[in-house]
C-alpha cells in the first residue's frame, strides 16, 4: 500500500480523552476513530491487525474441530426470558421494538440462541458432541464506557459453544478450547497467564480467565510468584493471621452497649474505641429472591471487603443492597448502627475469619450505640459460614505459603462450564443410548478480538509509538524512500516496492513528498516490525538501511541480502 494512497490519519498529539496507551497509539495511528461513546469505526490499517488476529483465531478453532457458524445480532427478547437473563442483564442489554411491536434485545452474548439451535436439531447423544464458533459483533450497554476498545458498547467477539452428552464430554470440550486459547495467545505473542474465575451472569460449574498484566487493566488478580496459584479478585483465596482477641473480662456476660454519637462507619468506630478495625463485625443487609425482598444478614470482619461476585454464588441469584428505608423499617435503625445481636428474624451468612471470634464490637441495632464483647455464636447464630471476603496483596497463598501479591490485569479469553443451566431452562434435551431424555451439558467459551490487539500494544510500545509483534503487524515492512523526488531514489524504491511484494511481504510504501523527519516519525509511530530505507546515504554505502522497530537497531546491507535478512528477522 502506497501511504500517498491510504487512509492514514495519524495525529502528533495525544488525544485529551485517551487514559490508557492503547488508546492513545490506537487513535494517533490512525487505526480507530471514535463515533459515539463506546463505539469506534476501525479504519483500514487497525482492521488489517484485527483481520490478523481473527485469521489466527480462526485457524486454531479450526484445529479443534469447531465449525464455524454466524448468528444474529437482533433476538426476540422472549428467547432471553427463558432463561431470566433478560432481567439479569438489565440496562446493560439494548432493547427496542420491531415495527409490529415485538420486543427485541441486541444480543450480548448467544447462549440462549445456541440452545434455541440444538433444541430444534439435537434429539440423540449420537449427534454430540459439537462445537460451534462465531466471530460476531457484541452490543451491550456498558454504563461507563471507556479505555477506547478495551471496554467498548460495540465490540467484536470470538464465542464458541460446546454441545455434549455429559459432564466428562463437556470437560474433554474445556480442555481442547484451553488448549487451543494457549496457542492463540502465544502465536500473537501475548504475555498472558491463566486464573480462576467467576461465571458471573453466565452461570456453571466453573471457569478460567486468561489474562494480561497491566497497570491500566480493570480486572485485580491475586498472583503467587513461588507456584502456579492465580485467581482474580472475584474468586481469590488466602490464609490471614488469625485476629488477635483479648479475652473477655466476663466471659458468661452479655455484650455492654457503648454511645458512638454519629460514628457509621469501620474507621470511624475503631478511631472512637481506639481498636483494631478488624476486631469489629461488619454487618451488611441485602434483599435477595425472585422479587429481591427477601433479607440475608451478611457478616465479614471489619477490614475486610464483601466481595460481590463470591456472595452472587452464595446467595445462588440476583440480589441487592437493602434501602436505608428497608433496613430503618426492618431494624428501626439507621445505616451504620447494624448488628447480629438481637437482631430481627433473618437468614446470616458469616465469613469463616469470624468463627469462633471473642470479645468483638458490633452495631447495637440502636442509634448511636454499639455492643462490645461480643462473641461469636455464643451471642448470635450463624445459619451459613462461607468465604466472603476479597483477599488482599500481602497476604499468604493456599497452595504453597508464600506471599500473594495483587496486580491489575486485562482479560483477553475467558471459558466457562455452563453445565446444564440454558438446556434445563430452555428445555433442550436429548436422549442417552437407555432412551432416557437429559439436558444437553454446554460449555462457553469467548475471545475479545479488539482486546487482542489492544493488549499487544499495552504491552509494546515506547515513547515514539506502536512496537508490533510480528504476527499482527498490519503490514511486515515500512518501505521508506527519502528524497523522493530525485529519479534514482524513486526507481530504486519503486523496484524494491514490487519486488518485496513479490516476494510475500506486506508492504507499507511512504511515498510522501515530506520531509525525512515526518516519515521516520510517522514510522515510528505506525511501529511495523521492520523500516527499510532508501537513501542517496544508503545507496552510496552499496544498499540499504534496514532497522528492526522492536530493538531500534540500524544496519546498512547489500539490496541483494535484503530478503535473507527479513525472512531470518521474521523466524
Amino acid at each position: 500500500m502506497r501511504f500517498s494512497k491510504a487512509f492514514l490519519p495519524t495525529l502528533k498529539e495525544t488525544p485529551s480523552d485517551a487514559v490508557i496507551p492503547s488508546h492513545a497509539l490506537m487513535t494517533r495511528a490512525g487505526m480507530v476513530r471514535q463515533l459515539a461513546a463506546g463505539v469506534y469505526s476501525e479504519l483500514p490499517f487497525g482492521w488489517r491487525a484485527m483481520q490478523k488476529a481473527i485469521a489466527i483465531v480462526r485457524q486454531e478453532m479450526n484445529a479443534i474441530g469447531a465449525q464455524e457458524l454466524f448468528l444474529p445480532v437482533l433476538n426476540p427478547l422472549e428467547v432471553w426470558e427463558e432463561t431470566g437473563r433478560a432481567r439479569d442483564f438489565g440496562d446493560e442489554m439494548f432493547r427496542l421494538k420491531d415495527r409490529k411491536g415485538r420486543a427485541m434485545c441486541l444480543a450480548p452474548t448467544h447462549e440462549e440462541i445456541i440452545c434455541d439451535l440444538a433444541r430444534s436439531f439435537v434429539r440423540s447423544y449420537r449427534d454430540l458432541p459439537q462445537m460451534w464458533y462465531q466471530i460476531q459483533t457484541k452490543m451491550r450497554d456498558e454504563p461507563r464506557p471507556r479505555s477506547g476498545i478495551l471496554r467498548a458498547r460495540q465490540f467484536i467477539m470470538k464465542d464458541s459453544y460446546s454441545l455434549d452428552a455429559d459432564q466428562d464430554g463437556l470437560n474433554k470440550r474445556y480442555d481442547l478450547h484451553a488448549l487451543a486459547y494457549r496457542r492463540i495467545f502465544d502465536r500473537c505473542e501475548l504475555k498472558y497467564f491463566e486464573v480462576g474465575a467467576s461465571s458471573g451472569l453466565m452461570g456453571g460449574t466453573g471457569s478460567q480467565e486468561f489474562m494480561v498484566e497491566s497497570p491500566h487493566g480493570e480486572d485485580r488478580v491475586a498472583l503467587c510468584n513461588a507456584c502456579t496459584y492465580a485467581a482474580n479478585l472475584e474468586v481469590a483465596e488466602s490464609r490471614t493471621a488469625s485476629i488477635h482477641d483479648p479475652e473477655n473480662p466476663d466471659p458468661s456476660g452479655q455484650p455492654e452497649e457503648v454511645s458512638t454519637p454519629d460514628k457509621r462507619t469501620i474507621e470511624e468506630v475503631s478511631g472512637f474505641l481506639n481498636i483494631a478495625p478488624e476486631r469489629l463485625i461488619k454487618t451488611l443487609v441485602f434483599m435477595t429472591g425472585p422479587e429481591q425482598s427477601a433479607p440475608v444478614m451478611i457478616l465479614v470482619a471489619g477490614d475486610d471487603e464483601i466481595n460481590e461476585s463470591k456472595l452472587l454464588a452464595v446467595l445462588g441469584g440476583a440480589f441487592r443492597p437493602a434501602h436505608p428505608e428497608e433496613i430503618k423499617s426492618s431494624f428501626g435503625v439507621e445505616v451504620g448502627f447494624l448488628g447480629p445481636v438481637n437482631a430481627p428474624k433473618m437468614r446470616v451468612i458469616a465469613d469463616p475469619r469470624l468463627q469462633g471470634g471473642r470479645n468483638r464490637i458490633t452495631g447495637a441495632n440502636k442509634n448511636h450505640y454499639h455492643i462490645t464483647g461480643v462473641d461469636v455464636e455464643r451471642h448470635f447464630h450463624v445459619d451459613q459460614w462461607a468465604d466472603l471476603r476479597t483477599a488482599k496483596e500481602g497476604e499468604i497463598c493456599i497452595q504453597c505459603g508464600s506471599v500473594l501479591r495483587v496486580a491489575n490485569a486485562i482479560e483477553i479469553g475467558h471459558i466457562f462450564k455452563l453445565g446444564t443451566k440454558y438446556s434445563s431452562a430452555m428445555g433442550a434435551n436429548v436422549l442417552d443410548a437407555e432412551g432416557r431424555e437429559h439436558p444437553i451439558v454446554m460449555g462457553s467459551y469467548g475471545i475479545g478480538i479488539g482486546r487482542i490487539v489492544a493488549c499487544a500494544i499495552e504491552s509494546s510500545h515506547d515513547a515514539s509509538g506502536i512496537i508490533w509483534p510480528a504476527p499482527l503487524a498490519p503490514y511486515d515492512v515500512m518501505l521508506i524512500a527519502l528524497n523522493v523526488r530525485e529519479p534514482e531514489i524513486a526507481r530504486q524504491a519503486e523496484a524494491l516496492y514490487a519486488d518485496l511484494q513479490g516476494k510475500g511481504f506486506e508492504v507499507l510504501f511512504d511515498d510522501r513528498e515530506v520531509s525525512p523527519g515526518v516519515k521516520f516519525n510517522d514510522a515510528d509511530l505506525l511501529g511495523l516490525p521492520w523500516q527499510v530505507v532508501i537513501s542517496p546515504k544508503s545507496l552510496a554505502k552499496g544498499g540499504v538501511e534496514i532497522k528492526q522497530r522492536a530493538i531500534g537497531q540500524r544496519s546498512v546491507i547489500p539490496m541483494t541480502d535484503l530478503e535473507n535478512t527479513l525472512r531470518g528477522l521474521r523466524g
